[in-house]
């Protein structure tokens, strides 16, 4: 099985047992990792015209049209790849991507003190993925 097969693979899974804490997450906690994580780039309406999107080596997504460009089906597993960005095995927070690696921001940010717990900064991480996977649904354009 090559790598791009195990990748998809893995990110089933994690789609598939996150998807019990799908009604867990909401479009508002997406909405507001949104605003705070990625606006600055992508734009408060998503359209990549953020205020530091000038200074960007490559300009960012239109995060409306996601569907359109995917024959108008929201292309869950490859966004929560490109949000997620642990499974491409690069290292940094952008590795050679664009953008942030976010699952490992997320988890770390759960992991603030030192009682906390992997698993658990792991299942924050996860559930900040799918409200912001559910957020960007919202503003897809027809």
């Amino acid at each position: 099985m090559d790598k791009q097969s195990i990748c998809r693979c893995v990110i089933a899974s994690v789609l598939s047992i996150t998807a019990s804490s799908w009604a867990q997450t909401s479009v508002g906690l997406g909405r507001a990792d949104y605003k705070d994580n990625c606006a600055s780039c992508h734009g408060a309406s998503g359209k990549g015209d953020g205020p530091v999107h000038s200074f960007l080596v490559k300009p960012p997504s239109d995060l409306t049209t996601i569907a359109q460009r995917h024959g108008g089906t929201f292309p869950q597993e490859l966004m929560w790849e490109v949000i997620d960005g642990r499974w491409s095995g690069e290292g940094g927070p952008h590795g050679s991507r664009e953008m942030p690696v976010w699952g490992n921001e997320f988890k770390a940010r759960a992991l603030t003190h030192p009682s906390d717990s992997p698993r658990t900064a792991e299942w924050s991480a996860r559930n900040r993925i799918v409200s912001l996977l559910k957020y960007l649904e919202t503003i897809q354009q027809p």
